[in-house]
């Protein structure tokens, strides 16, 4: 009975300093990560954490004796500093600590790495002293005063370089002033009105451009001798007028809409004819004042001369899409009119679009039959924009639509054609395709012209 009680009393005690070692084990690791360069100091326990002064404490860190930790167990002597993550521990035979490379140093650090941080490390007091010495230069003020210019200077440059930055307003300014110019050769005018109407673009730049008497400069243009210049003075001016009431209303006043007609109404290429009928379209886009002026002055008579003299079919496309916008402008607004809750302004927007009387103008001038036959055009666009005009001219045109023969055959060969379209592209798995989209035009239209 003795016996066991003294073998229970063997292995438990032996369980205790087993226990003990390791409790002592672990509570000396040095376990702060935070930095491979931070350093931690192994004091001896009986030493306390006296209250020097700044210059004593000062001179103590300096002359800390650093040592490098490998992956072997190398005795800590009392006052070295190691590297912060390396493991500590004590060594119960001989009551003296052991360093070595920590766990996640060993797991990481490669043998470069080791090489890498040997190259930096510090073999004795004076190197260190040294190094502490050189950070307190780098932080000198005079230091590093002498490593930069001074900021005055730096204002300067940035001065210097603000003046050859110029605003939107700037570059119109000298756009304009170089384009007046008597020096300036015609090809430096087309490169200005090129530049211009990439500028007036933006709403803005298009408003500052009139109030600098940029507008009447662009007009000018239009009577030019030059091909080339009413071409790109038209191009400026439709650029500038485009979703811009503003300017809109500054070339009416400025007569821009005669001069427009002047261009169209006389013989010109057809590159400066494009150009033309696009600003005529942008001067009269939601703008039912200039639309009215437009048909008073002989508008429409124009657009129907240069229709029937186009052969190519350009010109015609552009001509039926305004006539599509217009018609269409018309009757947005006119079903918004009947809302009660209209306000003043809209009301009164009401009323200006009921005075364009187009549709009267469109049956006298006989566009009923002129329309349709772009539809003979070969190329799909026209053969679109031909439809949609003819769908927002049905109201006005329909009993015309239903006596004329060759837009019934034109109808039916063409819903023939877009049909077999669809079809091989829907076996190729293509839907919802333009092809089916002008397929329905037809249908739509056709629909129209059979109905009571």
């Amino acid at each position: 009975m003795k016996l066991i009680s003294s073998s229970v009393t063997v292995a438990f005690l032996t369980c205790i300093s087993v226990a003990s070692l390791l409790l002592l084990h672990c509570r000396h690791v040095a376990a702060d990560l935070r930095s491979d360069s931070a350093l931690t100091v192994v004091e001896n326990a009986e030493e306390g954490g006296g209250g020097a002064g700044g210059d004593e404490e000062e001179e103590a860190n300096v002359n800390i004796e650093v040592i490098q930790p490998t992956e072997q167990w190398q005795t800590l002597k009392p006052g070295q500093a190691v590297p912060a993550g390396s493991h500590v521990k004590l060594n119960l035979q001989t009551g003296q600590r052991e360093v070595r490379l920590g766990e996640e140093q060993l797991k990481y650090w490669t043998q470069d790495h080791r090489r890498g941080e040997e190259s930096h490390s510090f073999s004795s007091p004076d190197e260190l002293k040294q190094a502490m010495k050189n950070i307190k230069e780098d932080l000198n003020p005079d230091s590093v005063a002498s490593k930069y210019r001074p900021l005055e200077e730096l204002k300067k440059d940035m001065a210097q370089l603000d003046l050859l930055v110029e605003t939107d307003g700037q570059i119109l300014r000298r756009l304009l002033d170089q384009f007046n110019s008597s020096n300036s050769t015609t090809e430096q005018r087309l490169n200005i009105l090129l530049e211009l109407e990439y500028l007036v673009h933006q709403v803005d730049n298009a408003q500052t451009l009139c109030s600098m008497g940029g507008l009447q400069v662009i007009l000018d243009c239009l009577n030019s001798s030059d091909f080339r210049l009413q071409e790109r003075s038209a191009f400026v001016l439709g650029s500038a007028m485009a979703s811009n009431p503003v300017v809109q209303v500054k070339a009416v006043e400025s007569g821009a809409l005669q001069l427009l007609l002047t261009a169209l109404a006389t013989t010109q290429p057809l590159r400066v004819k494009k150009k033309v009928l696009f600003a005529v379209a942008a001067l009269l886009r939601h703008f039912p004042y200039t639309q009215r002026t437009f048909l008073s002055h002989g508008g429409l008579q124009v657009l129907l001369e240069l229709f029937r003299a186009d052969g190519g079919g350009v010109l015609r496309t552009r001509i039926a899409t305004m006539l599509y916008d217009m018609i269409s402008e018309k009757e947005l607004i006119s079903q918004t009119g009947l809302d009660p809750a209209l306000d003043a302004a809209n009301e009164d927007r009401v009323r200006q679009y009921s005075e364009v009387s187009l549709e009267g103008e469109l049956l006298e001038k006989g566009w009923c039959t002129l329309v349709p036959q772009l539809l003979e055009s070969t190329e799909h666009d026209y053969r679109e924009k031909a439809l949609r005009a003819l769908l927002a001219m049905a109201p006005t045109c329909l009993d015309q639509y239903r006596s004329d023969s060759s837009l019934l055959g034109s109808l039916l060969s063409l819903r023939e054609q877009y049909q077999e379209m669809v079809q091989s592209e829907m076996i190729l798995g293509e839907e919802n395709s333009y092809f089916a989209e002008i397929a329905e035009l037809i249908d739509v239209l056709q629909v129209k012209m059979k109905s009571p």
